[in-house]
């Protein structure tokens, strides 16, 4: 006898009872696309299919048997894959070429940025990215802890979300720039001057519900002038302590030689851009294990906004780039799939793994990159990242075969978050 008609028979004796509530069937669906790109192998496996009970990927496999009641979803010439990982977004952004950055901050509203940020985030689920490292609000405060609070209750739609919040600089070091000195101008992040204003800053935004840590190692000055290294090692490394003991992993931005070595020596645990590195300062980070998000679309959006019309020869800002990611790849630094999205539009995250590939990464490659790889950086690949029996349901379903052609990611045919459709 079963337990809930164990329930029943003793509701009837205790004279009438009210009976428990049947519990929910969770869905099932099999998916039977072309192949599956199981995120792990860098194979395509023709024929094969995946079953989804509730939340979880089941089974993964040939032939599987159709359940009964389970709905049977055609994917004919399409390849499953994980739920794509952004490694690198701002989703309170918007490309520059609609608005300046400083615009953005300085005149922008809250709740302006805030509702263009929840169609942002519906637009990159809907482009097969699930999840998501947002590594700074740009002026929009905390309101990403919200934001990621609202995506998790359901009541908008967008990739799981991990969150920074208001980034940390040195004090006088960002922006906005220009303006009478003197007069206190918003920022677009938290400026802090020696450790103990950095080990404050780091638990404040902890505190306020930040997942990681984002810091400038670097950056201009004033207007005009080439970035240098502006945090000293000692308040890297307090960040970085102060983080760490909380639990929270570190990412920075870091794009001159000398603010990459500070990072490095500090222990942190992802590079953002890193356009300026040399052979020895990937060595250190490749013997280290810290990840590399090249940020290749950022570069290449930037310039076209300045007149580049894709021509060559480019720019130096977009030769060093790919450059330096060559030279990272060469010392076997391991690579995170991240754009800088925000500078260019959300929903077209997947500009940037075409350029890494276009860069001489192999399309296998960069498809790990956005899918194990990325959840290994953001510590969810005990769940996330990849296809097979147990893991969390965020799949995507692009036409073609993405290693043949990785242009294949830019057509998402089929999203399913948390065993959940979202695109079909």
């Amino acid at each position: 006898m079963t337990k809930r008609w164990l329930t029943v028979v003793a509701a009837l004796l205790l004279g009438g009872a009210t009976l428990p509530a049947e519990e929910p069937v969770p869905a099932t669906f099999l998916l039977r696309p072309a192949g599956v790109f199981d995120g792990v192998d860098g194979q395509v496996h023709a024929g094969w299919q995946v079953l989804v009970r509730g939340d979880r990927i089941v089974a993964v496999g040939a032939a599987l048997a159709v359940p009964a009641g389970a709905q049977i979803v055609d994917l004919a010439g399409d390849t499953l894959m994980p739920g794509m990982i952004e490694g690198h977004a701002h989703l309170f952004l918007h490309p520059y070429d609609e608005a300046s950055w400083d615009d953005q901050v300085l005149h922008e509203p809250l709740a302006l940025r805030t509702a263009r940020a929840v169609a942002s985030a519906r637009a990159t689920l809907r482009a097969g990215f699930t999840s998501e490292r947002d590594l700074g609000t740009e002026g929009a405060g905390y309101a990403d802890v919200g934001l990621k609070a609202a995506i998790d209750q359901g009541i908008v739609e967008g990739p799981r979300l991990h969150v920074a919040t208001r980034a940390i600089v040195a004090l006088g070091a960002y922006g906005p720039k220009g303006f009478e000195p003197g007069v206190a101008i918003p920022q677009g992040a938290e400026e802090v001057s020696g450790t103990e204003q950095m080990v404050a800053a780091v638990r404040r935004q902890i505190a306020a519900g930040a997942d990681w840590v984002k810091l400038y190692a670097d950056y201009r000055w004033r207007a005009g002038e080439d970035s240098r290294a502006t945090l000293s090692l000692d308040e890297i490394r307090a960040a970085v302590a102060a983080a760490h003991d909380a639990g929270r992993p570190v990412a920075v931005h870091a794009a001159t030689a000398e603010g990459m070595r500070r990072a490095i020596a500090a222990g942190v645990d992802t590079i953002e851009h890193g356009y300026g590195g040399t052979p020895a300062v990937f060595a250190s980070m490749a013997a280290k294990g810290i990840a590399l998000c090249p940020t290749l679309a950022a570069a290449d959006a930037s310039a076209r906004y300045r007149g580049w019309t894709g021509s060559e020869p480019a720019p130096a800002a977009v030769r060093a780039a790919p450059d330096s990611f060559r030279l990272a790849r060469a010392a076997g630094v391991p690579i995170c799939m991240g754009g800088d999205v925000g500078v260019y539009a959300h929903g077209t995250n997947a500009r940037e793994m075409v350029l890494m590939a276009a860069a001489g990464m192999p399309a296998a490659d960069v498809l790990i990159a956005a899918t194990s790889g990325n959840a290994r950086w953001l510590r969810v690949g005990d769940r996330l990242g990849a296809v097979k029996p147990g893991m969390i349901a965020d799949l995507v379903a692009v036409a073609g075969d993405p290693i043949r052609d990785i242009a294949a990611v830019r057509t998402v045919r089929f999203v399913m978050k948390n065993g959940g459709i979202v695109v079909r």
